[in-house]
């Protein structure tokens, strides 16, 4: 028994036969008022009778079965970033290169995509063997990226918003690395899918990096307080040092003396981006 076709998926079916608008596509019924018409203008290539095509199928505007050679570009599980082209209250309709827009739940989404943005979005099937698409794609992303070997604090890095958190923002730089930045380092409204370029303010063990949209002169820190502020960012918000910390031990994470360590802790503190924890420091909230 041949599986009943559906709207927004893939399929391979046989030419029936043709007439000037184009081919009908044997549905699988056995009765030929349900074959699928595959219109001249949703043709990439030309067909004939006993040809087997790979087609779209969607509902045309009379809600009656359809099909298109415009596949999506994609196949399901890969990642792209993709352009928004219509929202509606259920979601909204991405472009994946196929004759109609791919539906993307809302329960997919992360925020709310407006007309015209681009995100990074996955395809996949649904519950029902329908296409979909959804902005759900960290570990996709994680699965893709490399770790940043040739990259050290200080330096810029571009890409593209994947996620936003209370705890701060993603990127998925076109160095194809991952980059966190933290809710403190972010100074104004973001918006998933907004290619920003960031300073890199700390290169994790893992690879990953650690940045902010702030500059160093808006944050007046001076080199030594960056260095502990970004240490702080990579290790859950706290130092884990303090005034009564060895001076060896303070060195050798920090190649600094106790002195020059203080001071920057106070530095910090002052600047009011970190405040006491008991006898450890904490980002300030």
């Amino acid at each position: 028994m041949k599986t009943e076709l559906k709207p927004m998926t893939v399929v391979e079916l046989k030419v029936a036969r043709t007439n000037e608008m184009g081919a009908f596509l044997d549905a699988g019924t056995g009765n030929t008022s349900n074959d699928i018409l595959l219109h001249k203008a949703q043709q990439t290539a030309q067909v004939k009778i006993g040809d087997t095509v790979k087609v779209f199928l969607y509902l045309d505007p009379k809600r009656r079965l359809t099909a298109s050679m415009r596949v999506p570009k994609m196949r399901v599980g890969q990642i792209a970033r993709v352009k928004v082209i219509n929202t509606t209250s259920d979601g909204a309709f991405v472009d994946m290169g196929a004759e109609r827009g791919i539906f993307m739940p809302f329960a997919e989404m992360h925020g709310k995509p407006k007309v015209g943005e681009i995100v990074w979005a996955k395809l996949y099937v649904d519950k029902s063997g329908r296409l979909a698409a959804s902005m759900k794609v960290s570990d996709e992303i994680r699965r893709a990226s490399k770790p940043a070997v040739d990259i050290k604090s200080g330096d810029s890095v571009t890409g593209a918003i994947y996620n936003i958190t209370e705890a701060g923002a993603f990127i998925f730089s076109d160095g194809r690395h991952i980059v966190f930045v933290p809710k403190i380092e972010i100074p104004r409204p973001l918006r998933v899918g907004e290619v920003v370029t960031v300073r890199v303010t700390f290169v994790r063990d893992d690879g990953r990096l650690n940045a902010s949209l702030r500059g160093t002169k808006e944050l007046e820190l001076d080199p030594d307080a960056e260095k502990i502020f970004a240490f702080m960012q990579a290790n859950g918000g706290e130092l884990g040092f303090n005034d009564k910390s060895p001076p060896e031990k303070i060195f050798a994470v920090f190649k600094l003396s106790k002195a020059a360590f203080k001071r920057a802790v106070g530095h910090l503190f002052k600047r009011r981006l970190i405040q006491k924890f008991g006898d450890n420091f904490k980002l300030a909230e």
